[in-house]
């Protein structure tokens, strides 16, 4: 009985010990489970935090919070995989939101966290990024470079779809700095690929660049031949879409810089038929409508169109539209020169080249300079002077930039080259290592085998004499290891004079590199430090010189204003002075707000010449706590505030001044002048994302 006892024993404590190891397992599952749960609901949280920020109905300022939560809370998290998808949709809504500090931060983060987890992916996605913030700056070297970058990438992973969406980009960039050539050839190629993947809407749009590329330099016959290539491209889309009025009105423009306006005014009516255009696409009715009265100004020189081209006018500055409103009163000029009006002809063209600046349209600040020095013989020579220095200024930026384009490119495929080489010379090395390694192996087994054969055939003559091997044996023992002591200094000596004779040949000429000291030695050095120190220089004067003028911005508000001041003086006959915040960047304010402010100074300034009878005038723009101010004030008859009716211009003022959510207040009193305020607020600028 006591074995069955001491056995029975025995096994309730194996059945214990199992059972608690059972419950310690379940116990660590279940706390796993519940970790993981726990990941997992932090996850999904930061991803609907990052959701929320993505509603544009809410407020920037609100959706910067729930983006800055989400960031946090993404810190948190272990898991790098995650943490790495969300930091990337993060810096997208950064970028969406224009907060250039945070998405450059977020973005940054991001490229890091990507390289340590060698994430090829996400590392293009981030340089697509940085290509579309860079890109809605205008600035489009930098643009260029990052669409580069993330094109390589895609490239190498056989990415084929994105690797051509970067070339199309790449083009845009290209053809932003008149880089028509390179533009071309990136286009093509996106073309190459996009062709075999079916994906029309891709290459409409590279077909459509093609067509403004060749409009540019001139080709008309190509341009229409890309233009109809798009359209059928166009026709191929699935999904409803207007994209063929856009091209129509395209076509049209072809036509009209050829001067066949028959042709063209056609194209502009199928535009203008469409029943929704005015609703839908209010920007490309304005741009048709203007084509469509130009083109039938030239064909019906005898009708008035003026009222045509003020409706365009009314609704292009009801939309902000400055590029296009300069363009408008640029063909407005044109019709009232063919009427022999140069009057309205010089207002018109000098409102192109106001709208010009603003805008930094440098084409139409030019053309509309050519113009002028034609119309305006008393300020011909100005006009010219202006021409020529902004022509060679602008040629030479667009020189540079292309210039920087090609060395982006060609210091890529130096870049390629240098690490091929290196490749080759590690793979050389890599062999010449396992050469040797297989050699010495090789040394060793000969040698053992030839030991073990000597052995083997001693021990057989050993067998077929053995009284005469046993006298012997001594003898033949000390033969046998003085043969042993000649191999094993047979095997130093080979050692000692081949191997290790090379390899302190070797040794001795890496030490002799290493160590060199002499006169010859320094002065080859210091040559060499000198001209990476000349190349330094270079380098360095040629990047400032780069950034100077590239982001040069010739044209600007001020400028406008002091050119509107100077054009009113001479009818108003008064004097001015014009004071404002230098400090301030006048060239960053929204479209919307440039264009309302211009007119409303316009407007005060009239109204000094029409009513007031003043003799001086101050025009003063300042920085505010919301926003800047711009007061009018002139010295000259004043007015009762409270009794006097607004007229047209008042009411002018008052409704632009709601436009962009302004205030404005008159003080006014008979015999003591006018001064007219206007307290602008700031708004953020409309995000763009690139292609």
């Amino acid at each position: 009985m006591l074995p069955v006892k001491h056995i029975t024993s025995r096994s309730i404590k194996f059945l214990s010990f199992c059972l608690i190891t059972v419950i310690a397992l379940i116990a660590c599952n279940q706390k796993n489970k519940q970790n993981t749960d726990k990941g997992n609901i932090q996850v999904d949280s930061i991803f609907s935090i990052i959701d929320s920020a993505s509603n544009n109905e809410l407020s920037s300022k609100i959706r910067t919070e729930y983006l800055n939560k989400a960031l946090v809370g993404t810190n948190e998290i272990i898991n790098d995989s995650l943490k790495i998808k969300l930091l990337s949709k993060i810096s997208l809504r950064f970028l969406q939101l224009n907060d250039s500090i945070n998405f450059i931060k977020t973005n940054q983060q991001t490229v890091q966290l990507a390289k340590a987890l060698n994430d090829s992916v996400t590392i293009a996605e981030s340089n697509w990024d940085m290509a579309a913030f860079y890109r809605a700056k205008s600035k489009s070297d930098n643009a260029y470079y990052y669409f580069f970058e993330a094109q390589k990438i895609y490239e190498s992973l056989n990415k084929s779809y994105e690797s051509a969406r970067m070339l199309y980009n790449m083009a845009v960039a290209q053809a932003d700095i008149k880089d028509y050539t390179g533009s071309e050839i990136n286009t093509i190629k996106a073309i190459e690929i996009l062709k075999p993947l079916n994906k029309y809407r891709r290459l409409y749009n590279c077909y459509n660049n093609l067509g403004s590329i060749t409009k540019e330099l001139k080709d008309y016959d190509r341009a229409l031949e890309y233009y109809n290539k798009a359209l059928e491209y166009q026709k191929k889309i699935q999904e409803n879409n207007s994209l063929d009025l856009s091209l129509l009105n395209n076509i049209g423009v072809v036509y009209l810089n050829q001067g066949n306006y028959q042709k063209a005014v056609p194209y502009f009516q199928q535009v203008l038929d469409n029943k929704d255009i005015l609703k839908k696409q209010p920007k490309l009715y304005a741009l048709a409508l203007n084509n469509l009265t130009y083109g039938k100004s030239k064909i019906f020189s005898e009708s008035d169109f003026s009222s045509s081209f003020e409706k365009v006018i009314q609704i292009q500055d009801s939309l902000g539209e400055v590029q296009h409103l300069s363009r408008t009163h640029y063909c407005f000029a044109d019709y009232y020169l063919s009427k022999k009006d140069s009057v309205q002809a010089i207002a018109q063209i000098k409102m192109a080249l106001g709208y010009s600046k603003i805008s930094s349209n440098n084409d139409r600040f030019l053309k509309s300079l050519q113009m002028l020095s034609k119309i305006d013989p008393s300020n011909s020579s100005y006009y010219n002077q202006q021409y020529i220095a902004l022509n060679d200024s602008l040629q030479q930026v667009e020189r540079k930039s292309r210039n920087k384009f090609a060395r982006i490119r060609f210091e890529t495929d130096e870049f390629i080259a240098e690490n091929q080489l290196l490749e080759r010379e590690k793979q050389l090395w890599t062999g010449v290592a396992i050469s040797i390694l297989l050699l010495g192996l090789m040394s060793y087994i000969i040698l053992d085998q030839r030991s073990k054969n000597q052995k083997l055939r001693f021990q057989q003559e050993q067998q077929a004499a053995n009284q005469e091997i046993f006298n012997l044996m001594l003898a033949q023992k000390q033969k046998l290891e003085e043969g042993k002591k000649i191999e094993q200094k047979r095997i130093s000596e080979e050692l000692h004079d081949g191997v290790l004779g090379k390899m302190l040949g070797a040794r001795m000429v890496l030490t002799g590199l290493n160590k060199r000291t002499g006169e010859e030695a320094t002065v080859e050095r210091k040559k060499a430090i000198d001209a990476l120190q000349e190349v330094e220089k270079e380098v360095r004067s040629i990047s400032h010189e780069l950034s100077h003028a590239a982001y040069q911005n010739i044209p600007n508000f001020i400028h406008s204003v002091k050119d509107l001041l100077i054009t009113v003086q001479k009818t108003g006959k008064f004097e001015y002075n014009f004071v404002y915040n230098e400090t301030f960047d006048w060239d960053s304010l929204d479209a919307n707000i440039k264009i309302n402010v211009y007119r409303m100074i316009q407007e005060s300034l009239q109204n000094c010449v029409k009513h007031a009878d003043c003799k001086n005038v101050i025009v003063e723009l300042s920085k505010t706590d919301i926003g800047f101010m711009v007061k009018i004030t002139d010295d000259g008859k004043g007015f009762k505030t409270n009794s006097r009716k607004k007229g047209i211009g008042l009411r002018n003022i008052s409704s632009r001044i709601e436009k962009i959510n302004g205030r404005y207040a008159i003080d006014s009193a008979p015999g003591k002048g006018t001064t007219i305020s206007l307290e602008v607020p700031l708004i953020p600028q409309k995000e763009y994302i690139s292609d």
